[in-house]
């Protein structure tokens, strides 16, 4: 593995894009949380869901995190070994990042009235105050992130695993009504234009994938 970031980093092309992916990462991280007290004072709309409607909410939070975050330090920890893949991912997740914060803009939801708060720790960071935040919605960010495990995992039952894992969490958000059902579908729609946008991106940089 040291050797093979040994290699990448030596690639001209490599350390262009990784240093671009990161200035285009810092003022989007720094944005997030100004940006989510906008969101937070618009009024939005709640979207005709027959779904979650028509079903009683739970609180499966634990379960969330669980699947979640088991999930993204398997799969990167097997793509440490493979520099320009993991660039992708990272790539593509920063992609997804400002596709989010744009696809929120543009479409304003308000929270299920029932809705349980799932409070992230990780995300929890970036919101604008200690309050609970529910109208971080389309698209669903839990959803659109294992959905960008999928293509970051080689071999087959690893990714076969992931897009079970992403259904699960999909239910799960569902279940709890801190998502409405467009949001859960929307979101791996968006992660595969991520994926192929990050992936055209590398090739305009020069850098092949591993």
């Amino acid at each position: 593995m040291r050797r093979a970031w040994r290699d990448a980093w030596h690639d001209p092309a490599f350390r262009r894009t990784f240093w671009s992916v990161l200035l285009v990462a810092l003022p989007l991280v720094i944005a997030q949380r100004p940006f989510f007290g906008l969101v937070g004072a618009r009024a939005g709309t709640h979207p005709w869901d027959p779904l979650i409607a028509g079903s009683v909410p739970m609180d499966v939070s634990p379960w969330v995190f669980v699947v979640l975050y088991a999930s993204i330090l398997f799969t990167v920890a097997r793509a440490l070994p493979l520099p320009r893949l993991l660039l992708r991912g990272i790539c593509a997740y920063v992609l997804l990042l400002a596709m989010r914060m744009v696809a929120m803009w543009l479409v304003a939801l308000e929270a299920p009235v029932d809705a349980i708060p799932l409070v992230d720790p990780v995300t929890a960071l970036f919101y604008p105050d200690d309050t609970p935040f529910l109208k971080d919605l389309f698209f669903s960010g839990h959803t659109a992130t294992l959905a960008l495990m999928v293509p970051l995992s080689r071999g087959r039952i690893a990714r076969l695993t992931m897009m079970v894992c992403t259904a699960l969490v999909a239910a799960l958000v569902l279940l709890q009504h801190v998502h409405w059902t467009i949001d859960v579908f929307a979101a791996p729609v968006f992660t595969g234009l991520a994926w192929w946008a990050s992936g055209l991106s590398l090739r305009l940089f020069g850098v092949k994938d591993d």
